[in-house]
């Protein structure tokens, strides 16, 4: 039977060949084209003319909660720019799906894909490169709309883009329940030693106060985001570039080795929920939304909802959850992880890549944030007078329909910040830096994978099991 890594890697070779197929085979003579866009808006739609004004697109995580939803998302994109919309938004396993649909020959106009799968995508020269339309666009290079430092995370080595944000980006941190730190009398750990007793603490001290040992300190999806635990070794997750230009892993690195002993030191003693292998992200919040477990490793953004989402359960509640800067290194430096960012891109055999380019100027004005975060009219919201009013499906789905943040500086969110976010993002902006992000990494990400589990969960010692991933990424390539 052939592994589902290998069918995953067939499927993108595949894929790489049914686009090129279909460009081949005749589709738009403007696909790949990038011609520069005079202006805005309006001058993309008047480029648009020339084609039929409807778009294919396949999401991840943009579009409506429900398939019924999304079905009236892609109604309120053509309502609000007259481009008909079919949106295919997987409930699960996106790459997968995203790399089967267009093996089996589906063509998009559309893709919403990260950083990562944008670097893949690029060597295997399936992208349209945007460079000229987003330097001649009046939306897109206005500083207030996308700040010009930002486009730095997407542009390649040589100055070309690819992809641009669906949204701003944050960062990952350890958050944890600041009613739980409150009620046991705990100040926030600052060090490595502080977040074990805190963590400790969490598990013996019955902090849900429901007279049953039934809490863990710290769960996690994997190794998703340890960041900040690892920023007490002051390294960082994913690839560095070292002095002499080479790439390197520092998880791979002897530096590393107290940070997995530490690791281990909490599995060992029943502070680590024992199922982190093999959580994903929902099973991990779900734990910490229902009193299971004092912190996890996330995103800023969702500190906020998190709070958001128990508030609307119970108004009464004392549930808080707060984001932690990571565990300070020797000399009192903090490190986070600022996240790769998700990016429209436009495949070379769409066969309406100017429509495609008007809708991504669009989804940075006010009518397409506005779409991208509260949602639909009517449906999670209602304006009275220029007032907004969240239904109880908008207040469930927290103002996250794929864009909780954006660049825009024109734009505020008419509801403010959910509780929690600005300080998280504060700490994002603080203490958070972007990693290096090769097309490889998914494979080199099996490796630590691999190791790092050894390690935590005492299959053997940390030293031998880094020794071992190291290597293993030396043998298949990924490190210098």
């Amino acid at each position: 039977m052939v592994s589902l890594e290998k069918r995953i890697k067939i499927m993108s070779a595949i894929m790489a060949v049914s686009l090129f197929g279909g460009l081949l085979a005749g589709c738009s003579p403007n696909a790949g084209s990038s011609s520069t866009q005079e202006g805005g808006n309006a001058a993309s739609q008047a480029a648009s003319n020339a084609e039929e004004r409807t778009l294919k697109i396949m999401t991840g995580v943009i579009g409506g909660k429900t398939p019924e939803e999304n079905t009236q998302f892609e109604q309120e994109i053509e309502r609000l720019t007259g481009i008909k919309v079919t949106m295919n938004k997987p409930a699960a396993d996106y790459d997968q799906k995203l790399l089967a649909a267009i093996a089996s020959g589906e063509k998009f106009d559309l893709l919403q894909i990260s950083k990562e799968k944008m670097s893949t995508f690029m060597d295997q020269g399936i992208l349209t490169p945007l460079t000229d339309q987003v330097n001649g666009s009046k939306v897109l290079s206005d500083p207030n709309v996308i700040p010009a430092k930002e486009w730095e995370q997407v542009k390649t080595k040589d100055g070309e883009i690819y992809g641009v944000f669906t949204k701003y980006q944050g960062g990952t941190m350890p958050i944890v329940r600041k009613d739980w730190l409150d009620k046991l009398n705990l100040p926030e750990p600052e060090t490595l030693d502080d977040y074990y007793n805190v963590l400790k603490a969490f598990t013996e001290q019955d902090p849900d106060g429901n007279g049953k040992k039934d809490t863990y300190g710290l769960s996690t999806a994997g190794m998703y985001e340890l960041q900040g635990f690892f920023s007490a070794a002051g390294l960082k997750q994913r690839y560095v570039e070292t002095a002499d230009g080479k790439l390197d892993v520092p998880y791979s690195t002897d530096a590393a080795i107290p940070v997995y002993e530490w690791l281990n030191m909490l599995f060992e003693e029943g502070i680590l929920d024992p199922n982190f292998t093999t959580n994903d992200t929902g099973k991990m919040r779900d734990l910490f939304l229902a009193d299971r477990v004092g912190m996890i490793t996330y995103w800023d953004a969702w500190v906020g909802m998190l709070n958001n989402t128990r508030h609307e359960q119970d108004p009464n509640t004392e549930f808080e959850a707060k984001g932690l800067p990571g565990a300070a290194d020797a000399n009192g430096n903090h490190m986070l992880r600022r996240g790769d960012p998700d990016v429209w891109v436009i495949p070379v055999n769409a066969e309406h890549p100017k429509t495609a380019f008007e809708f991504i100027e669009w989804w940075h004005s006010e009518e397409g944030i506005t779409l991208g975060s509260l949602g639909i009219k009517d449906v999670d919201y209602t304006v009275d007078n220029g007032k907004f009013t969240l239904t109880q499906t908008g207040k469930e789905h927290a103002s996250d329909h794929g864009v909780p943040f954006w660049y825009n500086r024109n734009v505020e969110a008419p509801f403010g910040k959910l509780p929690g976010v600005e300080e998280a993002q504060d700490l994002v902006d603080q203490y958070a830096a972007l990693e290096l992000t090769p097309s490889h990494w998914a494979d080199a990400e099996k490796i630590i994978n691999e190791h790092s589990f050894k390690a935590i969960m005492g299959e053997m010692p940390a030293a031998d099991a880094v020794k071992k991933m190291r290597e293993a990424l030396k043998a298949g390539g990924y490190i210098d």
